[in-house]
């Protein structure tokens, strides 16, 4: 079965992307089109508060390309990092999924939370485990974030600071790209959608070139958050990963493809 993945490739390049090798296992032949394009900014900003863990209660990441913005930033100042690595380690470093998790213990630091898999459940974990006599966590992220994890912890006085280090947006090649692949590929068993931008950007390209077709397509999402974004625009969801990893979404998709005996 033919399966349209709308994501991001994986950040290490010489890898094979987990997504696509976990369908292949599977049965299925999976296609990968880029959905968001990004552009760092306020990496000054970033540097100086990185270097400054003095300041802060811990750091919390939620997404690969707020710790590709760090990894910018100390590839220049590798022995200053060294330097001030133990004192984040000797803090709490949160983050969502295991993508995230591995990219923060390139740094050399220790993640907490890799399992909670959205930032829901991440804010339920810093909520647990800090109180409001700490000193700020430190939360850089995209301009495109959701409010949950910041609100949850405003609402209970958690001292937070967030800084913008990447700007989303729509991959440039996207609309060509998906055209391409329903011109060359016909409709695809099943579509999965792993962000409410990539809802926002893709979904009506989808629903025209699927015309008469829609209806056959299994649609799948990573997470809670990307199918509440397909619903909201009307879309029945047949399935949602357990947990955003390529096996939990691989196994959803095949068990909604396989026709009941």
């Amino acid at each position: 079965m033919k399966v349209l993945l709308l994501k991001e490739p994986r950040d290490r390049e010489n890898e094979a992307d987990p997504y696509i090798k976990e369908l292949a296992s599977c049965g299925h032949t999976a296609a990968l089109i880029p959905v968001l394009s990004f552009r760092f900014v306020s990496l000054d900003d970033l540097s100086e508060r990185l270097f400054q863990p003095e300041r802060f209660g811990g750091l919390i990441f939620t997404s690969p390309r707020a710790v590709e913005a760090v990894k910018i930033c100390l590839d220049s100042h590798t022995h200053k990092w060294e330097a001030v690595r133990d004192k984040w380690n000797a803090k709490s470093v949160y983050v969502v999924g295991k993508a995230t998790a591995s990219l923060v213990e390139d740094l050399g630091l220790r993640p907490l939370g890799e399992e909670t898999g959205t930032a829901d459940s991440l804010s339920l974990l810093i909520l647990q485990r800090e109180n409001r006599e700490i000193l700020p966590l430190f939360f850089p992220c995209g301009s495109i974030k959701r409010e949950v994890l910041p609100t949850a912890l405003r609402k209970n006085r958690v001292p937070l600071e967030t800084l913008t280090v990447y700007q989303t947006s729509e991959h440039p090649d996207l609309q060509k790209n998906i055209t391409d692949y329903f011109t060359q590929q016909g409709v695809p068993a099943s579509v999965a959608f792993f962000s409410p931008s990539g809802v926002t950007f893709c979904l009506d390209l989808v629903k025209r070139l699927s015309g008469s077709q829609l209806e056959q397509i299994k649609f799948a999402a990573i997470g809670p958050t990307t199918t509440d974004a397909l619903q909201s625009h009307g879309l029945t969801v047949t399935c949602c990963a357990e947990k955003p990893t390529a096996k939990h979404l691989a196994a959803a998709i095949t068990r909604a493809l396989t026709p009941d005996p």
